[in-house]
């Protein structure tokens, strides 16, 4: 399945608390689960103003559909072509 980038601007995210973070992971697992199994979310970085997510799916149009539901900006959305960490060097 596809793999993307979500970029998501928010504004003072590095300084949302536990709770904050906790709160807006329950609504994303939500949406997520009323759209099925074809959408999952992998992980996220949050930083200052910005949250990186990274989701599988079968297309950009199901993520844009999931952050409407949610109510999350998705601001760019992007599909991992490559994948590559120090041992692609050797």
């Amino acid at each position: 399945m596809p793999q993307f980038v979500i970029e998501r601007e928010m504004p003072g995210a590095g300084s949302l608390g536990p709770d904050d973070l906790k709160g807006a992971s329950q609504a994303s697992c939500s949406v997520l689960r009323d759209m099925g199994p074809q959408i999952q979310w992998v992980h996220s970085y949050v930083t200052d103003n910005k949250i990186y997510c990274i989701y599988r799916a079968p297309d950009a149009e199901m993520i844009r559909q999931h952050a409407e539901s949610a109510g999350f900006p998705a601001n760019s959305i992007q599909e991992v072509r490559s994948v590559i960490d120090p041992t692609t060097a050797e």
